[in-house]
């Protein structure tokens, strides 16, 4: 369905008498099986997914407001509304509802009873009538209209009827005349009993009454009657407060009329709600709904009068942006911004975007750019609100602008530079707008919100703008208070000497923080930016001295700074820490915490034991061999003598392996080749074609001739087929198990030899038994070590390593 005229979006009210979007879709009316009647059935847009099915009963009171919604309730607290793109539309459903229920569509609320059993008990009471009658609007009268009022609140179809009753006999405009007099004459019995009737007409929730009692005519007085509630002492002063201390305040001066009062009269009815009413019990709870939706409908309404004047907008902009305009004027301009944002959230998406768009287009990133570096506390903290409407919107049109500001002025005036400074310069003792900002950046830098297009990369071009121009601000601070003087680089592992005097100063720690968490995140996602960065500036040395910190949860950030890049398992990364020694520090803080059992030593045993689980090779050599006098009394768990283990098991594995192959590829002699062509005859195998003689005898090892004469100690045993030269010059070797009768094919000897390697043969391979044992279990041993295939041994024997490593 492609009709505009149906496009709808849902809305229903949550626990906080706030609307919640639940979608935009098509409605139509539609005859339910299910239901077993005509309902209203929204389909979403974007998936056709069933967002609404509500069968339209006889006895569901529908209201229709501003020509584009139409709400009710479904149940006691459960009410939805229906916002149309088209006047058109909502007509159209509103006909059909008022057919179902047998009602003129010039109404702008049915009125059908909801609860049978309530009817018929009404119509079984001859003195009810149709409408409730109410007594004459006089003062002695005041204490019965009370009474009614309030009586009927429990009754969804009393409530109704005195609806009703309250428009058709203008009653509300004589109550509120009365209200003049009793002040006048200083009647504090009627108006008690006149703050009693306006709350309950209030509670009514019904928006034709609304209309009137918000009205410019009325609205003061129904604050007044609001005023004199019985429970108080004395009367409160809400209209003083509203004509005197509260300022409307135009930063540019608003011509048309109708949207001057529609903003008196929502900031009106907002303090109504939120200051003069008292929070609604449970079971009032649903009694304001359209209260709400009022005051929602209204802001949607202002939005998008002030959008469409484009002259109004236009004036805004150049003021804030005139070098000329005044710090006053710029604060109040920043604050109405800000409050023009926050209503904006009340805007459909498809209106939300156009919204913003306006305002990218006017210029608000420059303006902000300009607000964010004064020195008034109050005009940043609302231009940060107004830059997080903006990044939340679309952080790709924030990084737009940056990109195109780059090639157009000196980068160290950048927005962006601007924000970080600003977050840097933070004077809150607890940084909560330092806070707000690092979150604002952190969504900037994340890869995931970025594009990709077929022409350009922006991820691509951000990130190498951002580490171009940007970065050197973000570590600034981090830097300067982890200065190269302040490094130690002779300490002596589990020394307590703490040649790194790191800032002790708490709010300074913080900052800290907050840059470590953002590094952390680059970590995680910027994978080849951030790691020449890290390697060009030595960065994790600056950042492991705040080991040394006194505030733990800096000490912390740092560690968890290192964690994230050894989890990359990144061997450019780990050189870099085996050349810089950069475990020391770690080590030295975990000596230096001694037996307590805190966060800190939990954190860095789980660094190891990570190392020790995933079996990084390099790092626990370099753990081992550096540090493991320090680390060896550390008993309470076996990560420390585990990495032990495994370096242990992997050095032994490395001298199998040497001893196994540490002959490089060459030719064999006369004598040698003799010796495999009688060996072959006598098998009955393949003869290996003539070699060519690289190498005198002299070179080869006592050891090999062993190795032979105990392969031809053991020939009945093993025999093997002779190894063939391949198209590159290299041998490929084929054996053959003598008990087993089954060829392996490899590519290479030393490929073919690994598997049964662990298990087949004692550290030296010129011991017969090691050729015995091999036969046994089916072990393959190559005889020679080519170079190309030191590599392809690593990589195949490994696998079959681990599991006895780990156990």
């Amino acid at each position: 369905m492609s009709d505009t005229r149906r496009r709808v979006k849902v809305y229903t009210l949550n626990e906080d008498r706030q609307w919640d979007d639940r979608g935009t879709g098509h409605v139509a009316s539609t005859y339910v099986d299910r239901l077993k009647g005509i309902s209203l059935l929204v389909r979403a847009e974007s998936d056709g997914s069933l967002l609404l099915e509500s069968k339209i009963n006889p006895d569901t009171a529908y209201q229709k407001q501003q020509d584009t919604l139409i709400v009710w309730s479904e149940a006691e607290n459960y009410d939805l509304a229906l916002s149309f793109q088209e006047k058109a539309g909502c007509d159209e459903i509103w006909e059909k509802i008022c057919q179902v229920q047998g009602k003129d569509p010039s109404v702008d609320i049915t009125q059908d009873l909801i609860d049978e059993s309530e009817e018929e008990r009404f119509e079984e009471m001859p003195e009810t009538s149709h409408l409730i009658e109410l007594p004459p609007c006089e003062l002695g009268k005041l204490e019965e209209i009370a009474d009614l009022v309030t009586s009927v609140l429990s009754s969804p179809i009393r409530r109704e009827k005195l609806a009703l009753a309250l428009e058709n006999e203008g009653y509300l405009k004589k109550l509120l005349q009365l209200f003049q007099v009793c002040e006048s004459v200083g009647n504090t019995d009627g108006l008690h009993h006149l703050y009693e009737i306006i709350r309950g007409i209030l509670f009514l929730n019904k928006a034709t009454l609304f209309e009137v009692m918000f009205s410019d005519e009325c609205i003061m007085d129904v604050v007044g009657c609001l005023e004199y509630d019985p429970s108080l002492p004395q009367p409160k002063r809400h209209r003083e407060f509203l004509t005197t201390t509260a300022k409307f305040k135009e930063v540019i001066p608003i011509t048309d009329s109708e949207l001057r009062q529609k903003i008196h009269q929502t900031y009106r009815v907002q303090y109504i709600q939120d200051i003069i009413l008292p929070t609604p019990s449970v079971f009032e709870e649903n009694f304001l709904s359209t209260l709400t939706s009022f005051i929602f409908f209204n802001k949607v309404e202002i939005v998008s009068m002030l959008q469409e004047d484009e002259k109004f907008l236009s004036e805004v902009f150049a003021q804030l942006t005139d070098e000329a305009t005044d710090d006053d004027k710029r604060r109040e301009l920043v604050n109405f911004f800000k409050e023009f944002c926050a209503f904006s959230q009340t805007l459909q998406p498809q209106n939300r975007d156009a919204f913003f768009k306006t305002l990218a287009n006017l210029g608000i990133l420059p303006a902000l750019e300009i607000v964010m570096g004064m020195d008034d506390i109050q005009v940043r903290s609302a231009a940060t609100d107004i830059f997080s409407y903006l990044v939340e919107f679309s952080p790709s049109m924030v990084r737009e602008f940056v990109m195109q500001e780059a090639q157009q002025s000196d980068y160290e005036i950048l927005l962006i530079n601007v924000v970080i400074e600003q977050m840097i310069c933070d004077t809150d003792p607890e940084l909560g707008g330092a806070v707000q900002l690092m979150g604002l950046l952190r969504t900037l830098i994340d890869p995931e919100n970025m594009l990709a297009t077929s022409n350009k990369t922006e991820k691509t071009e951000f990130l190498n703008f951002f580490y171009k121009h940007c970065m050197h601000v973000l570590t600034a601070p981090l830097l300067a208070n982890t200065t190269e003087d302040r490094i130690s680089k002779d300490a002596v592992t589990g020394s307590s000497k703490s040649a790194a005097v790191c800032p002790d100063n708490f709010q300074t720690a913080q900052l800290l923080a907050l840059i470590l968490e953002l590094l952390t995140f680059c970590v995680e996602h910027h994978t080849y930016h951030i790691k020449n960065y890290i390697l060009n500036k030595d960065l994790l040395r600056r950042v492991l001295v705040l080991m040394n910190s006194k505030h733990t949860f800096l000490a912390l950030c740092a560690l968890r700074f290192m964690r994230r890049i050894i989890g990359l398992k990144d061997e450019f990364y780990n050189r870099y820490i085996i050349k810089g020694n950069l475990f020391e520090p770690v080590i030295n803080a975990l000596v230096d915490n001694g037996t307590r059992y805190n966060l800190l030593n939990s954190a860095v045993v789980e660094l190891f034991e990570f190392i020790r689980v995933e079996d990084i090779k390099s790092l626990t050599a370099h753990i081992v061999e550096n540090f493991y006098k320090a680390l060896e009394p550390i008993e309470y768990v076996q990560t420390f003598k585990g990495l032990k283990t495994r370096y242990e098991q992997e050095k032994d594995r490395q001298s199998q392996k040497l001893s196994r192959y540490r002959r490089d590829a060459r030719a064999l002699d006369e004598d040698e080749e003799m010796w495999f062509n009688e060996d072959d005859d006598e098998e009955g195998e393949a003869v290996v074609p003539p070699v060519e003689k690289a190498k005198s005898e002299e070179d080869f090892p006592d050891s090999y001739g062993k190795f032979i004469e105990a392969k031809k100690a053991k020939e009945n045993e093993d025999k093997e087929n002779l190894p063939k030269r391949t198209a590159g010059g290299n041998f490929k070797f084929t054996f053959s198990h003598s008990s087993s009768g089954t060829n392996n094919n490899s590519k290479s000897g030393a490929a073919q030899a690994s598997p049964g390697s662990p298990n087949s043969s004692s550290s030296k391979s010129s011991n017969s038994s090691s050729s015995v044992s091999s036969a046994k279990q089916g072990g393959l041993v190559g005889l020679v070590d080519y170079p190309d295939d030191e590599e392809d041994e690593d990589e195949d024997a490994s696998p079959r390593k681990r599991p006895r490593l780990g156990s």
